[in-house]
């Protein structure tokens, strides 16, 4: 038995100040009150990125042998504890090889980040490309998506596609999360895609039209619609302060998922092609922002600094919420007979220890 106790215990019911958690085979079995002197850290559930394209050096869709142990120590250092590996618009052949590298690097044993699955971002997308390279989007190709490997877990695409509908119908009978993103679709198509079985809109503002009271297209049924979870980056570049507050009023700490939607920046090739990051956020040479450079333990403490947002709220975008979309129920909260990934935050929200299945694996 092993026994954490801080300050505050972020659970899904509330925050324990002072907190204790008690940790048996890699599970939490109680989390209660704790003593009166403890360490002086918020024990949060890890995070769970749904979004990777890369970060630092190693991008997701190149990503070979130790280049993984190398996205592993970066994960691990901003507290996330599983992740989705993202691929971006490219021709349908290139997809094969660096699915079958995820899907190996998922297999890895050890004590590391967890591969949840791949999320594509496209090729299916619309009238909002943003930084994906415009002659490779393309209609729908159902033979494709019906061959896809399992180890695709979530696809964003764009809901005024031809046949959007029973391609959102056959991603969930496969077991695929369905999100709608880079599209300047309308309400009623987003209603349609939804209805279909469509649960999440990808980097909600960005990447898609703008609403209108009476046109209030995707972005109108993001946050309206219930039946939606968004997702959004936090790094005050992609969404200002104000929107990431409304969002969380709109829809909820149980309606959003944090992500990164990190790239990697410092990679050769995609230099080559022209990405650059002088800071605040990668840019292609036009000025159009192409992902982030963002951790989710800076994501945490701008959305509380800055948007205002409760940090109860913020953890519970980067945890619990990520992982329901996904089905991952034992992963993502502080609760009894879930997996005891959990992260300790000092005063200024970063990464000071955290432990998988209750090993500690940083400070």
């Amino acid at each position: 038995m092993t026994r954490l106790t801080a300050a505050r215990v972020v659970t899904p019911y509330g925050v324990l100040a002072p907190g204790a958690i008690d940790i048996e085979d890699g599970r939490i079995v109680v989390v209660e009150r704790g003593p009166r002197h403890v360490p002086d850290v918020t024990l949060v559930p890890a995070f769970i990125d749904l979004q990777v394209n890369g970060i630092g050096p190693v991008d997701v869709a190149a990503a070979d042998g130790a280049d993984w142990d190398e996205l592993d120590r970066r994960l691990l250092a901003q507290g996330v504890a599983a992740w989705c590996p993202t691929l971006v618009t490219s021709p349908l052949e290139s997809y094969a090889a660096p699915l079958q590298r995820i899907a190996e690097a998922a297999r890895r044993p050890g004590l590391r980040p967890a591969i949840l699955g791949a999320h594509l971002e496209g090729p299916f997308l619309g009238g909002a490309p943003g930084a994906h390279r415009r002659h490779l989007i393309r209609p729908f190709d159902v033979a494709w998506i019906d061959a896809l490997p399992d180890i695709v877990r979530l696809m964003t695409l764009a809901p005024e596609l031809d046949n959007a509908t029973k391609v959102v119908g056959l991603l969930r009978e496969r077991g695929v999360t369905v999100a709608m993103g880079h599209t300047t679709g309308t309400y009623e198509q987003a209603q349609a895609a939804t209805a279909a079985g469509a649960e999440l809109v990808t980097h909600c503002f960005n990447g898609m039209g703008p609403m209108h009271h009476r046109e209030p297209g995707v972005l109108g049924a993001a946050l309206s619609d219930d039946r939606l979870a968004v997702s959004v980056i936090a790094d005050l570049v992609h969404v200002h302060p104000a929107a990431l507050a409304i969002v969380f009023r709109a829809k909820g700490p149980d309606r959003v998922v944090l992500v990164t939607d990190a790239v990697a920046w410092e990679a050769e090739d995609l230099r080559e092609l022209g990405l650059r990051y002088d800071g605040p956020a990668p840019t292609l040479p036009d000025g159009t922002i192409a992902g982030s450079a963002v951790t989710m333990d800076a994501s945490i403490a701008n959305l509380v600094r800055d948007a205002r947002v409760p940090l109860a709220d913020a953890v519970r975008a980067a945890s619990t919420t990520p992982a329901d979309v996904l089905g991952e129920t034992d992963r993502g909260r502080i609760a009894p007979a879930c997996r005891a990934d959990i992260v300790a935050l000092d005063d200024d929200f970063g990464v000071t220890a955290m432990w998988l299945g209750g090993e500690q694996v940083v400070g």
